[in-house]
């Protein structure tokens, strides 16, 4: 039971996904043609294959910090947020509090929360099928369907990004976690790495814009500033304060520059003013001079 996919027509080619958000500017429709099916699932499959091979390093980290086979592959089944698992298992293996780990994890994973609402838009898909998708809206998923020019390769890109992940991060956390023993002392490894680095290789191209790429930054600073002095997962947890402050500093810039503006704009309307009071007076005193004239 298929939905309508068309747009109205002042949207632009039928099928075709909305420019941007509402009120913001975008691509016309004809600016952004048809994507070939085999383009949009071969960029899905190199996507969901790269990341997906990274839930081993998930296995190996969660094993060796004390999780067992079947809590390990639990948390792939039903979590399935790569960063927020790797969050939850490395604070864990630092000794920190279990609900401390949870928190930071939940709240590193409620992102997703936030795609799902502009996802929910693009794809349309039918009641029925939208719970099991909302499992599906991750980093990756998001990245690849975003950019499609129509809902149909939106909806493939998500499916095929979605499937392909899905699969092969539980099938190789299943694989990591029994290999774990075999790989020793896995904090040698350095694997608890890999999927955070995979996702911060997403995230950079996504950075477009100054504040964006600022509010990253002392994101980052943050954490690091705060990782040896406070319990693992705490950090995470605050280095979202860097969202706000960096909006709060960005709203009062813009106010002192439109007050600049407007300061500087009633100066000219008063020096505008000055000239034509000016002009009027002179203006009177050659009407008076004629009249004067033609009395004589």
């Amino acid at each position: 039971m298929a939905e309508q996919t068309t747009f109205p027509e002042s949207t632009g080619t039928p099928g075709a996904l909305p420019a941007g958000p509402p009120g913001e500017p975008g691509p016309a429709a004809e600016d952004r043609p048809d994507k070939p099916d085999a383009a949009v699932v071969r960029d899905a499959l190199g996507v969901g294959v790269a990341v997906g091979l990274s839930g081993f390093a998930f296995g190996v980290t969660s094993a060796g910090s004390g999780l067992s086979l079947l809590q390990t592959c639990v948390l792939s089944l039903l979590v399935f947020t790569g960063a927020s698992q790797f969050a939850l298992v490395g604070a864990l293996a630092a000794g920190g509090n279990p609900y401390t780990a949870a928190a930071g994890a939940f709240f590193l994973g409620i992102r997703n929360a936030f795609y799902g609402l502009r996802l929910s838009q693009l794809l349309a898909l039918p009641r029925a099928v939208r719970p099991f998708a909302a499992h599906w809206v991750i980093d990756e998923s998001t990245a690849v369907t975003l950019p499609q020019p129509t809902r149909r390769a939106a909806r493939i890109g998500f499916t095929v990004t979605g499937l392909t992940l899905y699969v092969l991060w539980n099938l190789t956390t299943l694989v990591g976690a029994l290999g774990a023993e075999a790989l020793g002392d896995t904090d040698a490894w350095g694997l608890d790495a890999a999927s955070p680095a995979v996702f911060l290789a997403l995230l950079a191209p996504m950075l477009r814009s100054t504040v964006e790429r600022v509010t990253a930054a002392l994101a980052v600073v943050l954490a690091l500033t705060l990782l040896p002095v406070l319990p693992a997962g705490v950090p995470v947890l605050l280095s979202a304060l860097a969202a706000p402050v960096v909006l709060f500093l960005t709203g009062r810039a813009k106010g002192a520059a439109d007050g600049s503006d407007g300061e500087a704009g009633a100066g000219e309307h008063s020096e505008r003013d000055k000239a034509q009071g000016i002009d009027d007076d002179h203006a009177n005193v050659v009407e008076r001079k004629k009249r004067g004239e033609r009395s004589v």
